[in-house]
């Protein structure tokens, strides 16, 4: 880090990180973040100004909607100046959404934004909030030796690991390794020192930090499984209120051959509804030309979503309809690596 003091702003959205047991009925309570330093200690040590801002009320992370990315956005941006950066606390259960979707809402972001949580509450002995906690907030704060951010994008820290936020997904309930991001390496790995893969972390292209508020949330998701039947299809991919859906495939992008699966898809797309393949596989790519069952979906007017997540699909049609209301131009956002969420 540079000898320049950084701040950094916190934010506590809600979710178990910042829950501590009541003395007295031994109940899980949120406690006060503007006694954030004596509930750990440990951040004295950095030479950083760190301010708290708590979101009232507090949201359990099953009930995440968009307007409270639209919330925190707001906050980002009206406080953008005043930071080097900024940590966000929140349930892990829909953390890779809200990242995935704040990623694409913070256009050319030139500072770090860096979700993070824990398994088990911050007052527990055992808990890894604490760990989660002071390593986001070094990271915030980091800098080159220029001044300028160590990793000015939107992530996630977890278990040591630094990921890109629209490359995670949750994928353990109970372990404290619950995030990974299978198609990308982390950003950085923290052990005795916090070692940083430069050669993958985005930088600023130079052009005007921008905040996209407005989303357009007529999404669908729609998990081809073996016997799924046509009317569970037809009610999702022909719905009249769903403006795109995002279909989860088997393996490279491939799905059920029937003419009543193909007709539906059909039907869907010359109803002027946005269709985005994206595979149900954690690692891998979405390839519709391998097999002729793929290519039957491209034919009929499919977009391939290449390595994509569904978290990030799903905050990207948003931002992209929201933005658009020409389904063409959504098409080519879909097919275009907007900020680091899939392979080029």
């Amino acid at each position: 880090m540079s000898d320049t003091k950084s701040s950094v702003l916190l934010i506590y959205t809600g979710g178990t990180i910042g829950m501590k047991e009541d003395p007295v009925d031994q109940t899980l309570r949120p406690f006060d973040f503007g006694s954030l330093m004596e509930e750990v200690p440990e951040l004295h040590k950095f030479a950083l100004r760190i301010d708290s801002y708590t979101f009232d009320p507090l949201i359990d992370s099953s009930d995440i909607e968009p307007s409270m990315w639209q919330q925190l956005a707001v906050l980002i941006r009206d406080n953008y100046d005043a930071y080097d950066g900024f940590v966000v606390l929140h349930g892990t259960d829909t953390m890779a959404y809200s990242a995935s979707a704040i990623s694409f809402m913070l256009e050319n972001l030139g500072k770090p934004v860096i979700f993070t949580g824990s398994q088990l509450p911050i007052g527990r002995p055992r808990t890894d909030g604490k760990e989660n906690l002071i390593s986001s907030v070094e990271i915030a704060g980091a800098k080159r030796p220029d001044g300028s951010p160590l990793v000015p994008e939107v992530c996630i820290y977890f278990n040591s690991l630094l990921l890109r936020g629209n490359r995670s997904t949750k994928v353990d309930a109970a372990g404290f390794d619950a995030f990974r991001s299978p198609n990308l390496p982390p950003l950085a790995e923290a052990g005795i020192d916090i070692r940083y893969n430069n050669d993958i972390i985005r930088r600023p292209s130079g052009g005007k930090f921008k905040v996209h508020l407005d989303l357009d949330t007529r999404v669908s998701i729609l998990k081809v499984h073996p016997g799924i039947t046509r009317q569970v299809v037809e009610d999702i991919l022909l719905g009249s209120l769903t403006r795109a859906v995002i279909i989860e495939t088997f393996g490279c992008g491939n799905a059920p051959s029937r003419d009543w699966f193909l007709d539906i898809v059909k039907e869907s797309v010359s109803r002027g509804k946005v269709l985005l393949n994206v595979t149900q596989c954690l690692r891998g790519s979405v390839n519709m030309g391998l097999y002729a069952t793929g290519r039957a979906l491209k034919d009929a007017g499919v977009v391939g979503g290449g390595d994509i997540t569904t978290e990030s699909a799903l905050g990207k049609l948003f931002f992209l309809m929201g933005n658009s209301n020409d389904n063409e131009t959504v098409k080519a956002g879909l097919e275009t690596d907007l900020c680091g969420e899939m392979s080029k």
